[in-house]
């Protein structure tokens, strides 16, 4: 994973709040869009064909979350999402809290599972919310090719909380086997990994930044991506 320090116009005063400001640039990609591949070692044979992307995965990894890069073919149609937060759906918590913002059906007994984090929790929720929107234009997780995600600290925290956001990724994206396909256990919190929330081979490039301030009181996550329309989604919609 690459990981590179960026400063904005407000880095003094972050500073001065003992705070960090750090953003990490991750690259991950998919091969799950019809017709697609894959190649290993970040070596590519000329230019992917019309219609197709081709991810270029670290070699030696049976399961990697990050990757070199997607390419992506000519005349491939893509979705773009809006910046998607949380859903405000834990309404026994106050309005603009951090906590108003987890899915009550991550809760057990009305708290968060051992280790689960406040940043794991949201980002179960901003996920489910890009795979609705998502459904709604006929595509799915495993059409995802780039994601961004933008992380805040939780309070109190001096930086973003970026294992907790990279335990619920992998509830929903690159937590299958390459070699044989199957799912991959991946841990919640700090339970022992278990079957993932949705099994899903895609891995998108992808970058997170840590910033000041998310534009809704209470969220720590917000997520847009980028979704690849496979040739027959493109002919379902009339695009030619």
């Amino acid at each position: 994973m690459s990981e590179m320090t960026r400063t904005s116009r407000t880095s003094r005063t972050t500073r001065a709040r003992h705070r960090t400001r750090t953003a990490v640039v991750v690259v991950v990609t998919a091969a799950v869009v019809a017709p697609a591949a894959a190649v290993a070692g970040g070596t590519m044979l000329g230019e992917p064909r019309p219609g197709t992307t081709v991810s270029v995965l670290p070699a030696g990894q049976d399961n990697p979350s990050i990757a070199e890069g997607v390419a992506i073919g000519k005349d491939t149609a893509i979705y773009k999402t809006s910046g998607l937060g949380p859903g405000a759906l834990n309404t026994a918590a106050p309005a603009g809290t951090e906590q108003r913002y987890v899915d009550p059906v991550d809760l057990v007994g009305g708290a968060l599972p051992p280790g689960v984090t406040i940043t794991e929790a949201q980002g179960l929720n901003v996920l489910r919310r890009i795979g609705e929107n998502l459904a709604r234009v006929g595509l799915s997780y495993d059409d995802v090719i780039t994601m961004r995600v933008f992380l805040q600290n939780p309070a109190g925290e001096e930086k973003m909380d970026f294992a907790g956001w990279n335990r619920a990724y992998r509830q929903f994206f690159a937590n299958t086997s390459l070699s044989n396909g199957q799912p991959v256990p991946v841990p919640l919190g700090t339970a022992l990994p278990a079957p993932p929330m949705v099994a899903n081979p895609a891995r998108p490039s992808r970058f997170a930044l840590e910033i000041e301030n998310l534009p809704v009181n209470g969220w720590l996550v917000e997520v847009e991506v980028d979704a690849a329309f496979p040739e027959k989604k493109k002919k379902k919609w009339g695009w030619h």
